[in-house]
């Protein structure tokens, strides 16, 4: 299982994937507003997608996982 961690602290403003979702290196899988800037949150590997971890409007901390791969 390969984990998707977001770079920073913030407000996740969108979930662009789904359990059972294929996605490739570089795709974003959600994006954290920070100090009023849109941070995407991208796969550093390909897979497919077997929990989201996150929803709109969560609160989370440098580090945390918003979604596991297969």
């Amino acid at each position: 299982m390969f984990k998707v961690e977001t770079p920073v602290v913030g407000r996740v403003v969108a979930v662009m994937v789904a359990p059972g979702q294929r996605v490739e290196i570089g795709d974003s899988v959600a994006k954290v507003e920070s100090m009023k800037m849109e941070i995407p949150v991208e796969a550093e590997r390909a897979g497919t997608v077997a929990r989201v971890l996150v929803s709109e409007g969560d609160e989370v901390e440098e580090g945390q996982i918003v979604v596991e791969l297969e």
